[in-house]
């Protein structure tokens, strides 16, 4: 990948580019460098390298390392509105969909590079926290009976889907990298099903 040059920030006319330009050529550099060495060992100077600008922009445009990290990696899960599902089909929609999320965009690696890096430190645990807390938990709010067994029925779910991205994507365990899609989406959707309406 190429990243923008101090030369590319600048206009025809000579004049700088706008500052939203600047920020995203931060934030690229950013996710390739979280992406490539895990939070702890990115480096802010690394960072600007990658981007070719000054670290002291980095650091007016961001002021922390923890702050950029979490404007870099700030996935969306985009799940889908379960309240008009058939209850019989959440746990195969559900693991369809992550499977889709995490192998449609290669691009789009927000969420196993959160993962990676959640193992390690408290950071990135924390953003997974947040998105468990904001995304998670109201999409399945809609479809349990019982407000108080959201939280408990969305750790499960998230338990077993971070579990299988973490052995398909990250530890890429052989008989899970071989598995079809369909496959997965008919071994695991039953186990989902069960954590969501049993």
């Amino acid at each position: 990948m190429c990243w923008p040059t101090v030369a590319g920030m600048v206009g025809k006319q000579g004049r700088p580019r706008r500052s939203d330009a600047t920020r995203e050529a931060i934030l690229l550099a950013a996710r390739a460098r979280f992406a490539a060495d895990g939070y702890d060992r990115a480096t802010i100077r690394a960072i600007a390298a990658a981007a070719r600008i000054d670290p002291a922009m980095v650091m007016r445009y961001f002021g922390s390392k923890a702050r950029l990290f979490a404007a870099a990696v700030d996935p969306d899960l985009r799940l889908p509105d379960l309240s008009g599902l058939p209850r019989r089909r959440l746990g195969k929609v559900l693991v369809a969909h992550f499977l889709d999320r995490w192998e449609g965009d290669p691009s789009d690696d927000s969420l196993l590079m959160l993962l990676r890096s959640a193992a390690t430190d408290e950071v990135a645990r924390e953003r997974m926290r947040h998105i468990f807390a904001r995304q998670l938990m109201p999409a399945l709010a809609t479809i349990t009976d019982d407000p108080d067994e959201v939280a408990q029925r969305a750790g499960l779910v998230a338990s077993q889907l971070l579990g299988l991205a973490l052995t398909r994507h990250i530890l890429r365990l052989p008989p899970l990298v071989a598995m079809e899609r369909e496959s997965l989406v008919e071994q695991v959707g039953p186990t989902i099903q069960r954590y969501l309406t049993g």
